[in-house]
């Protein structure tokens, strides 16, 4: 965070984040002492020998300034927009009305020894299995937070989409999920049983067919969602390890980190990260459809067929096309070169 977006933070909070000077700390310190501890992740103590302040005034700004980052959700949490006919990017063309990926991560938590073996994953880890949404241009549209790491995908996706201010998706639109999600209306999932992942497309591997195509097209785009997990937790190293917060402050944590996130991309011409790792508006007041629930689809299932058919009948075209015009380029430097030797043996001819 460069100095011009620190200070465009500091202004945010006290406008709309209702943070004020108390006539001891200013509003700077006390965005400085909260974001220090987000990225670098050290204790009350540490902060309170760096900033000369008690252990009681750092604690108590710090939830301050937490509780006024949170009330900038709605001016930083990126508005959905979806793929245009017209967009050019090879990654998103194909996936028209697509408003960006959505996927689950877990973050390390700290809890109370009775809670632990609901918050244990699979890999018997403590953690918190939070569901996230990004758009194009990694920022974060949606985020939830504070599901135990037991909890399957498919159901924190359930309660994101029933909640009364949870997450909206308009009939029409969609969002690009993994395996794990049910392919249905309003995510659109890949094949399973086939080739998925980028690395299995390493070494000039060709797809085979229409299933493969789509599923390599939808891993690349639906990539945005694992880049933007891995500038998060770059970013910000109170969440790559359990913090010493209550549970309820460290899900309160996360959604913080993912809005600052977003102000860093927003307002930076250049994020420092982004090479390191690798409501939808209505329009003439008309009403918006929204998906309440989450599940298959017989309908949903033959569109994405026909649109794996209409990709991979495109790119195979192109090939064809492709291929084609490199044979009479070199049909055509064939007969050049042949015509040059004829006319050389003419002028030899010629001159003997």
């Amino acid at each position: 965070m460069d100095r011009r977006c620190f200070g465009l933070l500091c202004e945010l909070l006290r406008t709309d984040g209702r943070i004020k000077n108390d006539g001891l700390v200013s509003v700077e310190e006390q965005v400085c002492c909260f974001v220090h501890t987000l990225a670098h992740h050290v204790k009350n103590r540490t902060i309170r020998g760096r900033f000369y302040r008690s252990g009681e005034t750092v604690s108590r700004y710090f939830n301050s300034v937490l509780q006024g980052v949170l009330r900038l959700q709605g001016s930083l949490l990126r508005v959905p927009d979806p793929v245009l006919a017209e967009c050019t990017d090879p990654r998103w063309k194909c996936f028209k009305n697509c408003l960006g990926a959505l996927d689950g991560t877990y973050i390390r938590v700290r809890v109370p020894t009775n809670d632990k073996p609901r918050y244990r994953t699979r890999k018997g880890e403590v953690a918190t299995n939070v569901l996230a949404v990004c758009s194009r241009d990694l920022q974060f549209i949606f985020v939830l937070p504070g599901w135990e790491g037991s909890a399957s995908d498919s159901r924190v996706l359930h309660d994101a989409v029933t909640r009364p201010n949870g997450l909206r998706v308009p009939t029409g639109y969609y969002y690009l999920v993994d395996g794990g999600y049910t392919n249905g209306e309003g995510f659109l999932a890949p094949y399973r049983g086939t080739r998925y992942h980028l690395s299995e497309w390493d070494g000039g591997n060709l797809p085979r067919d229409h299933v493969e195509y789509f599923n390599m097209k939808h891993s690349k785009a639906r990539n945005v969602i694992e880049r933007c997990f891995g500038m998060l937790k770059g970013r910000w190293a109170i969440l790559r390890s359990h913090s010493f917060y209550p549970i309820k402050t460290q899900c309160r944590i996360i959604t913080a980190c993912c809005l600052l996130h977003n102000l860093i991309r927003r307002e930076m011409s250049v994020d420092p990260l982004e090479n390191a790792v690798f409501p939808i508006e209505t329009q003439n007041g008309e009403d918006v459809n929204i998906i309440d629930n989450v599940e298959s689809s017989d309908q949903w299932t033959a569109w994405r067929n026909e649109i794996a058919l209409s990709m991979y009948n495109q790119w195979t075209r192109r090939r064809v096309a492709r291929a084609l015009a490199r044979a009479a380029e070199v049909e055509e430097n064939r007969t050049r070169n042949r015509r040059a030797a004829i006319d050389d043996k003419a002028a030899r001819e010629a001159r003997d």
